[in-house]
C-alpha cells in the first residue's frame, strides 16, 4: 500500500538544564506558559518544525516529514539556545529517537464503517462524535483512523518497517471482512 509520511516525532537531549523563562524572554519564537504546560514551545520556520523544550534538557521535535529536518531542527534549536545559555553546546552530531510516525494512505475503495465496526475486533465507531472509525492493531502497535472514502491516517509506529507492516495488516483485515462468516448488517439487526 502506498503511503505518505506526514509527521515524524522524535525525542533528544540537549545535554544540560534549560532556563525556560530566560529563553522565552530572549527568543521571540519561544512560547512559555508554565501554568498551562511545563515546557516551552519553539517554532522554527526553516525547517518547519516545532520543538517542545523541557527544563531537564529534553526536546521533542514534531512536524518533520523526514529525518533530515529533525536533525536540522535540533541543531538549529541548540544553536539558538547556546546564544542565550552557553552551557548548552551546539549539536554537531544529533542523536535522537523516533517516537511516532504519522502517515496517510488510501485503500482505494469506499468503506461501510458500520460494517467495519461490526466485523473487526478493536474498532471504535461513534459517528455522532467523530466521522471515522478507530482501528487499533496490537502487533505492530499502531492506531488507524478509517474514513468512509477509504482514506486513512496511521499513527503509533516507531519505525517505517512497522508502519508498512501495520498498514498491510489493516488492508488485509479490511479486504477479508466480506470473506469471513457473514456478519449481520445493521438493517438485519434492527429487523430482528
Amino acid at each position: 500500500m502506498k503511503y505518505t509520511i506526514v509527521n515524524l516525532v522524535a525525542s533528544a537531549s540537549l545535554g544540560g538544564s534549560l532556563d525556560l523563562y530566560t529563553l522565552a524572554m530572549s527568543l521571540p519564537d519561544i512560547e512559555y506558559e508554565p501554568e498551562q504546560f511545563p515546557g516551552a514551545i519553539l517554532k522554527l520556520k526553516e525547517p518547519k518544525v516545532s520543538m517542545l523544550l523541557f527544563k531537564n534538557g529534553k526536546v521533542i521535535c514534531s512536524g518533520a516529514n523526514n529525518e533530515k529536518d529533525i536533525e536540522l531542527g535540533i541543531k538549529k534549536a541548540s544553536k539558538l539556545i547556546n546564544e542565550i545559555q552557553p552551557s548548552i553546546k551546539v549539536k554537531r552530531k544529533v542523536e535522537y529517537q523516533i517516537v511516532n510516525l504519522v502517515a496517510t494512505a488510501a485503500l482505494n475503495k469506499t468503506l461501510d464503517l458500520f460494517q467495519v465496526a461490526l466485523s473487526l475486533d478493536n474498532v471504535e465507531y461513534e459517528p455522532e462524535q467523530f466521522p471515522g472509525a478507530i482501528l487499533r492493531i496490537a502487533d505492530p502497535k499502531i492506531t488507524l483512523l478509517l474514513f468512509k472514502n477509504g482514506k486513512l491516517i496511521c499513527a503509533g509506529a516507531k519505525k517505517e518497517e512497522l508502519l508498512k507492516k501495520g498498514l498491510n495488516k489493516a488492508a488485509l483485515m479490511i479486504n477479508n471482512m466480506g470473506k469471513k462468516k457473514k456478519s449481520k448488517s445493521l438493517e438485519d439487526l434492527l429487523n430482528e
